[in-house]
């Protein structure tokens, strides 16, 4: 299995972004698709994730600014962002735990199995 994101750069604050992440072998049955991300200097964090009913968790620090969505024909993880400020910095990273859901645990990295390489979201001031 094979997760690759897409869509990184950089806005200014206020802004908006939109990241996707391709899952290879994901087939809409029993899953948890989760974006987490890591700041430099910080451990990575879990920032939203969304099982396979289409129920979805945030942390607090994104609720109301970030959504999460998936589309189970293309194989695909999105993560539309917007109200973006400098504590939104980090490399995004997508995971993906498949044949079974996160039951409440969605926002930790334990529960997954895979994991894409990043793509960097920088705001700026």
């Amino acid at each position: 299995v094979q997760a690759m994101e897409s869509g990184g750069g950089s806005a200014q604050t206020g802004g908006s972004l939109s990241l996707s992440c391709v899952i290879s072998e994901y087939s809409g049955r029993e899953h948890c698709l989760g974006w987490f991300r890591q700041a430099p200097g910080k451990e990575r964090e879990g920032v939203a994730y969304i099982e396979d009913d289409g129920r979805t968790t945030y942390a607090h620090s994104v609720k109301g600014r970030f959504t999460i969505s998936q589309d189970n024909v293309k194989h695909a993880l999105y993560l539309q962002m917007s109200a973006l400020n400098p504590d939104d910095t980090g490399m995004y990273f997508c995971a993906a735990r498949l044949g079974g859901r996160c039951f409440g645990n969605g926002l930790s990295p334990d529960p997954y199995y895979y994991w894409g390489q990043g793509t960097q979201v920088t705001v700026s001031s």
